[in-house]
């Protein structure tokens, strides 16, 4: 199974990042994380990137506040599916990292999920790898399946609880249909 590379510019995106990895790790995802900045390590960020198909990697997970351009950095030195991470910081609440992240030139693409939205991220990576990997398209089928069911239990807890039967008709003593 290829691995996902989780790349933060900060290690104050960890918390954010978090999500990504438990995702993976409930997936039985194998995944490797650095910290590479698009300002401050450009050379290791680069390197990182022109040697990731050749290291087993299937897709980049790329996490970055403000200026967020660590998803471009990374996308302009490899093919593989870079996805971005726009993380809400202090000053404009993400929509800065967001607006970075999700306007990139044409030909180089970053597949952006929400502000902090990793585990939306590492899904997304999940499913990429699963094209070639159907044991793993089987483990996100049935986390699909087990979300569904969870959604139509709550439904029919709400159902028993606000619904009343309106065999009466409408707007008749106890009935809620109007």
């Amino acid at each position: 199974m290829k691995k996902v590379g989780i790349i933060m510019g900060s290690d104050s995106d960890l918390p954010v990042v978090q999500k990504a990895i438990d995702t993976l790790k409930d997936l039985k995802v194998p995944f490797e994380v650095h910290i590479y900045s698009a300002h401050r390590t450009p050379v290791e960020a680069r390197d990182f990137s022109i040697n990731a198909r050749k290291n087993g990697f299937g897709a980049i997970i790329a996490a970055a506040g403000k200026a967020a351009h660590l998803a471009g950095a990374i996308a302009a030195n490899t093919t593989l599916p870079v996805i971005g991470i726009p993380v809400k910081s202090s000053t404009l609440d993400g929509l800065d990292a967001l607006l970075s992240t999700v306007q990139m030139p044409g030909g180089i693409p970053v597949a952006t999920v929400a502000i902090d939205g990793a585990q939306n991220a590492a899904l997304l990576a999940a499913q990429i790898i699963a094209v070639e990997d159907a044991a793993l398209a089987e483990k996100l089928e049935s986390q699909r399946k087990s979300a569904q069911d969870g959604v139509l239990l709550k439904n029919k807890n709400i159902e028993e609880k606000f619904n009343v039967s309106c065999s009466a008709g409408p707007r008749n003593s106890g009935c809620l249909c109007y």
